[in-house]
């Protein structure tokens, strides 16, 4: 018969046993956002944003490049209108892609909730589509806007699917001086470090208040074909936007070596 000393024993051995097989359990299966974040690393480290522009983009390796095209442009006013994408591309059956959704809304106009639910609405049916490999929002909020956008990326994630990571593009100032972004919903944010706008209104690129501080934004970087790369791009996933449309600048990345 054992004795309460030794019950109590073994009750606390079973219990240390549970505690190391949860410890093992969530090590060995990636959850939540860092589980995400594995997925936008094992996609190919450039990407080529294919903007309102017919382009054709066959010739990319998809082994090495992934496209991030421009699907629709939601505006925010009075009403809520969707601005499907009007020209055609083309590109490799095996190509990463990543699906992109362009918000704009006028400086000063008053947001609500009934905006946002009508606007994820619209963002949904970029995110939904099979075959993408992350979805990615474009909104340069103001300040009087970033509420509605966080409140509308949460709406987002809570109703994009589960294994679909989410990225973000950034002003430069929300990667540096400004903290606002750490806690949105997102896997990465893409701090965009050409034409500046309208961050070069309060101070010119390069100084330290445009050094990238924020995690979020320490894994990627945006940059465009005619102006200068920054120098710490080792090991970040590279989008490129081109000035003058691929079909002219495609030529320029072979001068761009990858760090």
């Amino acid at each position: 018969m054992p004795t309460a000393q030794s019950r109590w024993i073994t009750i606390a051995a079973l219990a240390a046993l549970g505690i190391l097989c949860l410890a093992l359990r969530s090590d060995a299966i990636p959850t939540g956002r860092a589980h995400l974040s594995m997925r936008m690393k094992a996609l190919p480290r450039r990407t080529l944003w294919v903007w309102e522009r017919p382009e054709d983009l066959r010739a990319i390796d998809p082994a090495t490049t992934a496209i991030a095209w421009l699907d629709q442009t939601v505006e925010l006013g009075w009403d809520v209108v969707s601005v499907p994408r009007r020209q055609s591309f083309s590109y490799p059956a095996e190509a990463a892609r990543i699906a992109v959704v362009r918000i704009e809304a006028p400086p000063g106009i008053k947001l609500d909730v009934a905006q946002q639910h009508q606007a994820v609405d619209l963002l949904l049916q970029s995110a939904n589509q099979p075959g993408i490999a992350a979805f990615q929002v474009d909104f340069d909020a103001t300040r009087s806007q970033r509420a509605f956008y966080a409140s509308l990326l949460a709406d987002l994630r809570r109703q994009m699917p589960a294994s679909l990571p989410l990225s973000i593009t950034a002003l430069a100032s929300w990667c540096s001086s400004d903290d606002w972004i750490a806690d949105l919903p997102i896997d990465e944010a893409v701090p965009m470090l050409f034409r500046m706008e309208p961050d070069r209104i309060h101070a010119r690129a390069g100084l330290p208040q445009f050094q990238i501080r924020e995690p979020l934004c320490m894994g990627s970087v945006g940059v465009s074909t005619h102006e200068a790369w920054p120098d710490d791009m080792a090991g970040k996933r590279i989008y490129v936007f081109p000035d003058r449309g691929w079909h002219q600048d495609i030529s320029l990345l072979t001068d761009r070596k990858l760090p």
